[in-house]
């Protein structure tokens, strides 16, 4: 390619990416100035980029607002996605090491039926668990919404397809030394896969903190809300409170955005290294 040619496609790419990440930060703009504006600001006939003036009070009037629990909300929110996050990454690994390592002459049947569980409809076994779920009595606590979300076939799936490309000579010196699977999996390959664990736990924990429906019905007390059930009670039929929203929208998405810049990089290498490649 001609140097000019080269030049252009560089700027070309430049250009294209900063739109693209203009694309993306606006609705973060929007959550931040909506957020800290008042209600007549928000519903103005005449939408202005800046508002008249930023109300910080506002970020201390979502907290001090007795009818959402909403300090409590992100603990909850905090505590399920770390305890689901690590439990998965648990399951999932020994689950995906197994699969890939582990001689079984129904391995593959039960790889098949792991993939299969991936296209059964969430609302299909949602009732199922519910019923279970509240049997057992865990409607309200940590256990209830916790521990029927621990497994996560997406996620051994991409752990299998991951450990089938890791280094068998790593494992065979292991072996040499006396180890067997749990040794081998627990001292060798864990502290060399950190990669595709900062992956998957990226991945869960988002979903964990974004998750909506099984929240809403297992936590039916306001002491086991998590903070998108928190959120959802700001809109009613009588009025919505638009400018706690928003700043609730916002608070509730920054440790997603922490988790996110610390991971990317672990992200991206992870997912490329648990490919489809069998």
């Amino acid at each position: 390619m001609e140097p000019g040619l080269a030049r252009f496609g560089r700027a070309l790419r430049a250009v294209v990416l900063v739109a693209l990440a203009v694309l993306f930060l606006v609705p973060f703009y929007l959550l931040v100035r909506d957020g800290l504006s008042t209600e007549a600001d928000i519903t103005a006939p005449g939408w202005s980029f800046f508002p008249h003036s930023l109300h910080w009070g506002n970020v201390r009037e979502l907290f001090d607002d007795p009818s959402v629990p909403m300090l409590h909300s992100l603990w909850n929110s905090a505590r399920i996605a770390v305890l689901t996050t690590v439990g998965t990454l648990f399951l999932a690994s020994l689950a995906g090491y197994g699969l890939a390592r582990i001689p079984y002459k129904y391995a593959n049947h039960v790889f098949y039926a792991i993939l299969g569980s991936l296209m059964i409809p969430s609302a299909v076994t949602f009732v199922p668990s519910f019923v279970l779920v509240s049997s057992l009595g865990w409607v309200s606590t940590l256990r209830g919404l916790v521990i029927p979300t621990l497994f996560s076939a997406f996620a051994a799936f991409l752990f299998r397809q991951y450990f089938l490309g890791f280094p068998p000579e790593l494992e065979d010196a292991a072996r040499v030394d006396g180890l067997g699977y749990w040794r081998t999996y627990w001292r060798i390959v864990v502290p060399n896969s950190r990669a595709v664990f900062a992956a998957v736990g990226a991945i869960v924990f988002i979903g964990s903190w974004n998750s909506f429906l099984w929240p809403l019905v297992i936590g039916q007390d306001e002491s086991a809300w998590t903070v998108q059930v928190a959120l959802s009670t700001f809109t009613d039929a009588q009025a919505v409170n638009l400018h706690e929203l928003f700043v609730a929208a916002a608070v509730s998405i920054l440790p997603l955005v922490i988790v996110f810049v610390v991971l990317q990089r672990h992200l991206v290498a992870g997912v490329e290294r648990s490919g489809i490649d069998d």
